[in-house]
């Protein structure tokens, strides 16, 4: 088994669930609670990772990060190093591509948050920041969980973004999906066998998790 892609692996997904937990969660709130007509398109635009084939996606964030665009030219000036094929732009593809199994199950746990609480709060004179922070996220730890927990199994398993924004680099962005697409390449099935029924393993107990999770609460899937 190739334990520095498992170690990579695992790295990238611990930044990405912890990023993602950070960012996901004003969203999601603003998504569970906005009256405006047009945050159905902005919920669109976080659900498009689900249906976009990775490859797709995976070549739209090259390009946006690539030496030729904007973003790709400030972080060369920055740091002198190019972003795309490199852990950096690696883990801003991840995030992309691990949005909504971030922001759907929180959304619907929020959602499911009794709304005389938050009215309550209201009177009592607490901001909406702070109704957030001290009524929300304590009533929907179900889904902050189960999010956390999609977002860090989704990442360990990704295989087509990270391909096309990381590509193949030893220690750098080889992954432990791309190392078992290597083995199978060099037909070391042995190899890819033993890698591939870890994370078979490992895909079994998430689910398993995921599922007690919502089994205990609420719904924590996203609404229709």
């Amino acid at each position: 088994m190739d334990w520095d892609a498992v170690q990579l692996s695992i790295q990238l997904a611990v930044l990405t669930t912890l990023i993602l937990m950070v960012l996901a969660v004003p969203l999601a709130a603003w998504l569970a609670y906005s009256k405006q007509r047009w945050t159905a398109i902005i919920e669109a635009v976080v659900a498009l990772p689900l249906v976009l084939p990775p490859t797709v996606l995976g070549f739209y964030v090259l390009v946006a990060l690539g030496n030729q665009s904007p973003i790709g030219r400030w972080w060369i000036e920055l740091t002198g190093s190019p972003l795309a094929f490199s852990f950096n732009g690696l883990l801003i593809a991840s995030v992309i591509y691990s949005l909504p199994f971030a922001v759907q199950p929180m959304v619907a746990a929020f959602v499911g948050v009794d709304r005389r609480l938050l009215e309550a709060s209201t009177v009592l004179g607490r901001s909406w920041a702070s109704t957030v922070l001290r009524v929300v996220l304590p009533l929907s730890r179900t889904g902050l969980t189960t999010a956390a927990v999609l977002t860090f199994a989704h990442t360990i398993g990704e295989f087509g973004v990270v391909l096309m924004v990381g590509g193949n680099i030893p220690g750098e962005t080889r992954t432990i999906a791309i190392s078992i697409y290597d083995s199978v390449q060099a037909f070391d099935y042995d190899t890819a066998a033993t890698t591939s029924l870890w994370l078979l393993l490992f895909s079994v107990v998430v689910l398993g998790l995921t599922y007690g999770l919502n089994s205990k609460g609420r719904t924590t899937w996203p609404r229709v």
